[in-house]
């Protein structure tokens, strides 16, 4: 029994031994990172970032415009594009009117 008990203890101190050494190589790693990436103040909270993604573009400009409704099936690039343009103006015209500055862009993924 004693055995036993020792062999588990054994096994149990090498284990934690491999998890302590995890630590320590992954907060060098960090530490590599956060040196490599030039950032001047850890503590810092990150920034955040609202994104916003029309779900169905086509549907949109085809219920809410005569043009797009010929449009949309010739040039959907197009009218996707014009989609996203009209919701950014229309979010940036609500924005302005409660007084909140925001700054908008349009990201192509």
């Amino acid at each position: 029994m004693t055995t036993i008990l020792v062999t588990v203890s054994l096994i149990l101190a090498i284990f934690s031994g491999f998890l302590c050494w995890q630590v320590l190589e992954q907060r060098k790693l960090i530490r590599h990172m956060m040196e490599s990436d030039d950032i001047e103040n850890p503590e810092q909270d990150p920034e955040l970032v609202l994104t916003l993604r029309v779900l169905d573009p086509i549907a949109i400009a085809k219920r809410e415009s005569r043009s797009a409704r010929v449009l949309a099936d010739r040039l959907p690039v197009m009218v996707r594009k014009m989609v996203y343009q009209e919701v950014m103006k229309e979010l940036e015209s609500e924005l302005a009117e409660r007084e909140i500055d925001v700054e908008m862009h349009i990201e192509y993924r």
